[in-house]
C-alpha cells in the first residue's frame, strides 16, 4: 500500500510513523523548509491541565500521548510532571485552575520546594500534575523524520501532479495551509532564553486572570516561554506588547530569569476549527487531519491512529 502524507509537521511525522509502522510504504511531500507552526511548540504532554480550557474529549484522546512517544522515540519522554503556580497577588487563580481539571495533588510551599528547589520560598501553593510528561518538539521533529528516513519513508519537496495521484491513498496533514473553509489561524508566540542561573526540572504554568504563560526547561540552561494566543493568521516577528507579556511573566517566576539571554523569538500558526476540537475525515482516498490547535504534540498520535485505522480497517474490508 502507497500512502502519500502532506506535510512534515507534527501531524504529518506522526502519521507517517504509525502507517509505515503497520507496513505501508509511505511518501513525506512537505515542500516547507521554515514556519512550521510545530517548530515553535511547547512540547507539553499535559492531558490534565488542557482540560482547564479545553473539552474533556482533550483529555480522552492525549492521555496516551506520551507512551506513544516513547515507543516511536525511546528517551524522548520526560515524565516529570507538571507544576502549575501564582504570584501571591493571583493565588486564587490557582483554586480556579484546579477547580476546572483533575489528576492533580495541592502542594504548599515545602513540597514545590522540593519539586523545583530554585523556587524555594517564592510560591504558597500551587497544583502538581504527576502523571504529564514533556518533550523538546525540535529534537523529536528532526529524530523522527531521520528514523522514518533510516526505515525506508521518502521525503520528497515536489511531486509531479501525475504522481501525485498514483498513490492508494493521501492524507492531508498541512494544518492551516490546507484548502478547508473551516479552518482558521490561531497565532502562538514564544521565547528561547537561556541562563545558568536557574533550573527546572518540568515545566511550570504560570496561572493568571489575563495573561497566562508557561516556561518549559530544555538542554543547556535554555528554556522556551510562551502562551500567548491571538486571532491572528500573520506569519510575522512576535510583537512588543508579547514579549513584554513573556518577559514579565517569567520574571515573576524567578528573577533571575530577568538577566537571561534571548537567543530566539518566534511565531507560529495553529489550525484551529471553531470548536478548537480536531478532526480526521475521510473523503474517498483523501484522509484530513487538522485543527490540533494548541495541542499538537498532545493530540497528533491519536489522530494519526485513527487515520491508520481507516485505511486499514477499508483494506481489511476489500474483498
Amino acid at each position: 500500500m502507497d500512502v502519500l502524507v502532506r506535510g512534515a509537521g507534527v501531524a504529518g511525522l506522526a502519521a507517517a510513523h504509525e502507517l509505515a509502522s503497520r507496513g505501508a510504504h509511505v511518501t513525506v511531500l512537505d515542500p516547507l523548509t521554515s514556519g512550521r507552526a510545530s517548530w515553535y511548540a511547547g512540547g507539553m504532554l499535559a492531558p490534565y491541565c488542557e482540560r482547564e480550557s479545553a473539552d474533556q474529549v482533550v483529555v480522552d484522546l492525549g492521555l496516551r500521548a506520551a507512551d506513544w512517544w516513547d515507543a516511536a522515540l525511546p528517551g524522548s519522554v520526560i515524565r516529570n510532571g507538571t507544576l502549575v503556580l501564582a504570584p501571591a497577588r493571583d493565588v486564587r487563580e490557582v483554586d480556579r485552575f484546579g477547580s476546572r481539571t483533575s489528576g492533580y495533588e495541592v502542594v504548599k510551599e515545602e513540597a514545590i520546594a522540593a519539586l523545583e528547589p530554585d523556587l524555594a520560598g517564592r510560591f504558597r501553593r500551587g497544583l502538581f500534575f504527576e502523571g504529564e510528561a514533556h518533550l523538546d518538539p525540535r529534537h523529536v521533529l528532526i529524530s523522527l523524520a531521520a528514523r522514518l528516513a533510516t526505515a525506508g519513508v521518502s521525503f520528497e519537496t515536489d511531486l509531479s501532479h501525475s504522481a501525485a495521484g498514483s498513490f492508494d491513498w493521501i492524507i492531508d496533514c498541512t494544518g492551516y495551509f490546507a484548502a478547508d473553509e473551516d479552518i482558521r489561524g490561531v497565532r502562538g508566540e514564544m521565547l528561547i532564553l537561556r541562563t545558568p542561573d536557574i533550573s527546572l526540572s518540568r515545566p511550570v504554568r504560570l496561572v493568571h486572570p489575563r495573561f497566562p504563560a508557561y516556561v518549559v526547561p530544555r538542554e543547556d540552561n535554555t528554556f522556551m516561554v510562551g502562551a500567548t494566543m491571538i486571532e491572528s493568521d500573520s506569519h510575522g516577528p512576535i510583537t512588543a506588547r508579547s514579549m513584554m507579556e513573556l518577559l514579565n511573566a517569567v520574571y515573576s517566576l524567578h528573577p533571575a530569569f530577568g538577566e537571561a539571554e534571548v537567543i530566539e523569538t518566534g511565531a507560529g500558526v495553529r489550525p484551529a476549527y471553531p470548536d478548537n476540537l480536531p478532526r480526521v475525515v475521510r473523503e474517498g482516498h483523501t484522509i484530513s487531519i487538522n485543527g490540533l490547535y494548541r495541542h499538537g504534540f498532545l493530540l497528533a498520535p491519536a489522530m494519526a491512529m485513527r487515520a491508520a485505522d481507516m485505511i486499514f480497517q477499508t483494506r481489511s474490508e476489500s474483498p
